[in-house]
């Protein structure tokens, strides 16, 4: 008797997203990362195919480092104040991509100039040869004034830049499309309003394929739940063909790892927990590789042992391409 085929036939695809841009392409950058293209689901590699492996980039702030964990603070505490040598660390810790954070631009700290902002991006740029993600600081104002000044100082490096939403996405996808950059649409935990931002961004003349998701992020023990239905269920109504859902999606957890106090406390707090300095560059491993079988492509970490771990993790568990 023969055994029927039980593979599942989806129609849909996860776009290709590429970030970075080589002296081919008229940029600077040693490399380019392509995430998405995946037509199946998680994980599924006998009845789907798999070209791109998920990436990992390591975060740096032009901003303090005083409220991020303790430790993933350790590692770069030497480093913060000199972004082009955080940068090329980062490189060397192994990231596929840098993400940097302008948090020295919120009013709620050192409220600094685009100009300035647009320089931190230029330094970063020449100490490290690897693509850019650019995040604002979530004030729209701020990001209104910022992010384009940013974008312009990275013209032709095809940056990942973000976030765009939907009461604050036109100055940012004008950026976008001025300077030849993709974009990072947020909405927080609902598929539909993820759809809604990105019909936005499209009526504005952005491509759908020039887009990833973001649906915010929340960490293993601190409403990462919700956030992995998120993605899972946008990831399904993707591959079943809906076009606004096909977006590669990026989870930015480094900083949500602080939240959980099983990966905070300290072993004099928690002793019955083991060494903190073990147990959270794990913590913050876990949750990665949580959103990766739930279907996220791009993930944004602070601690570099959790960048060995997660790295580690996907090249076990990804389908072989």
């Amino acid at each position: 008797m023969a055994i029927p085929d039980v593979k599942e036939k989806l129609s849909g695809k996860v776009n290709e997203v590429t970030i970075g841009a080589t002296s081919d392409d008229g940029g600077s950058r040693s490399k380019v990362v392509t995430i998405g293209g995946e037509d199946g689901y998680p994980m599924c590699g006998f009845e789907a195919d798999y070209p791109n492996k998920p990436a990992v980039a390591l975060e740096l702030t032009n901003g303090s480092i005083e409220d991020w964990h303790p430790e993933a603070k350790k590692h770069v505490e030497d480093l913060a104040g000199d972004l082009g040598k955080w940068a090329a660390q980062c490189e060397e810790w192994g990231a596929d991509l840098l993400c940097l954070h302008l948090d020295a631009a919120s009013s709620s700290a050192e409220g600094r100039s685009a100009d300035d902002c647009a320089e931190d991006v230029e330094e970063v740029l020449e100490a490290s040869g690897l693509p850019l993600v650019i995040w604002g600081v979530d004030e729209d104002d701020v990001d209104n004034e910022v992010l384009p000044a940013c974008s312009q100082a990275a013209q032709g490096e095809n940056c990942l830049i973000g976030t765009a939403k939907e009461d604050n996405y036109r100055t940012l996808a004008a950026a976008c499309l001025a300077d030849g950059h993709k974009i990072i649409g947020e909405a927080p935990s609902d598929i539909n309003l993820s759809k809604q931002v990105h019909i936005l961004l499209k009526d504005v003349g952005m491509k759908l394929e020039d887009m990833v998701m973001h649906p915010t992020t929340g960490a293993l023990g601190f409403g990462m739940i919700y956030i992995y239905t998120t993605i899972e269920r946008g990831r399904i109504a993707g591959l079943d063909g809906d076009q606004l859902l096909q977006q590669p999606v990026v989870v930015n957890l480094g900083k949500e790892i602080g939240r959980v106090k099983r990966a905070t406390l300290s072993e004099d707090q928690a002793p019955e927990w083991g060494p903190r300095s073990v147990r959270a560059p794990l913590w913050e491993a876990a949750t990665a590789v949580s959103y990766l079988e739930a279907g996220a492509n791009l993930f944004i970490l602070r601690n570099p042992e959790a960048l060995d771990q997660t790295k580690t993790a996907i090249d076990n568990m990804w389908p072989e391409a």
